[in-house]
């Protein structure tokens, strides 16, 4: 068997592995979850109470028995356990839609987001990061250096509203918000252009502090793998200094980077809540936030335990792309 193949089998092996370690991970997301909305104040009864104006002990019984949050707190986590094991997130009070059907409208515009700001994060961040190792203590280095040290210390909002004041309101190139035209009933590539252009300023508000993270710990991981014996060995044979930054220590220096990229995927999902709102992106990030004022829980859980779902598929994704970066490292 050719080393490929023994290769490719045991990636599938650790696939399997890490799917079911997986299982418990998710169970105990789910049950903290769960008894952690049950210390946040107020419930969705009382949220539909205030908006009708008025509401007696008995119709608020009577709403808190239709929702049932009447039933102990054992019992509730029994039957949301039993509507998982059904494939079911059951049904949300606020929206009366299912909450699969709710997460499954939103979900394709906050995964969008998120990989484009990524996306553009680890171009931008790895770009910046190569020129400043390659020019270390001359003047791109510290000029980049103190432009990262500012996006690192410039919040997401902030940074999307000198956005949108800046290209929308003063130099109208882009639009202020939203995932496309109202009323426009564009279709096929008008529709993607028109997306893309609803996209770029909450991808780049989004991405301005990742930006600044990868740009530094570029620069240090190549800085640190430059000392290798391989990389000198590599300048002895004659290599062009162009081939040894990117064929030898750019690759090895990505692996550091693409672990704190791996790691901040659930940092990103927390962003959107801020970037969504900012922006009236219609995401899992913004349907969170109306969840939460509206006391709607049984969308919060369903929307934590996707986060999860996806935190744990991105690291996942990130030790297959270690093992195509280094033959050397073992999925485990």
């Amino acid at each position: 068997m050719s080393v490929s193949n023994e290769r490719w089998r045991e990636l599938a092996r650790s696939l399997r592995r890490t799917a079911w370690q997986a299982i418990p991970t998710v169970l105990g997301v789910v049950v903290l979850n769960f008894f952690l909305m049950q210390l946040v104040p107020g419930d969705a009864a009382d949220v539909v109470a205030a908006e009708s104006g008025s509401a007696t002990a008995e119709t608020m019984e009577q709403l808190r028995r239709h929702f049932g949050l009447d039933l102990p707190v054992l019992h509730q986590l029994a039957n949301y356990l039993s509507h998982l094991a059904h494939f079911s997130l059951g049904t949300s009070p606020r929206y009366n839609l299912p909450v699969t059907e709710l997460i499954g409208a939103r979900l394709g515009n906050t995964l969008l987001l998120m990989l484009a700001a990524l996306s553009l994060a680890l171009a931008l961040g790895i770009a910046l990061g190569t020129v400043m190792a390659s020019r270390v203590g001359r003047w791109p280095d510290r000029v980049l250096s103190v432009l990262a040290l500012l996006l690192y210390s410039t919040p997401g909002f902030w940074l999307g509203l000198m956005a949108i004041v800046l290209f929308s309101v003063k130099l109208g190139w882009l639009p202020t918000g939203g995932s496309g035209s109202i009323g426009a009933g564009l279709s096929g590539l008008d529709r993607v252009l028109d997306t893309l252009r609803h996209l770029v300023l909450p991808a780049l508000a989004m991405a301005g502090f990742y930006v600044a993270i990868f740009s530094r710990l570029t620069r240090a991981a190549m800085l640190e793998v430059s000392q290798q014996d391989f990389v000198r060995t590599a300048i002895a044979k004659g290599l062009h200094p162009l081939a040894v930054t990117l064929r030898h220590v750019l690759r090895n220096a990505l692996i550091p980077v693409t672990t704190v990229a791996g790691m901040h995927f659930g940092t990103l999902l927390g962003g959107a809540v801020v970037v969504e709102t900012v922006f009236s992106w219609p995401g899992l990030g913004r349907l969170a936030f109306e969840s939460v004022m509206a006391r709607d829980y049984t969308v919060l859980l369903g929307i934590l335990l996707m986060s999860s779902l996806l935190v744990i598929l991105a690291n996942l994704l990130v030790d297959l792309l270690h093992a195509a970066l280094d033959p050397r490292i073992r999925v485990r």
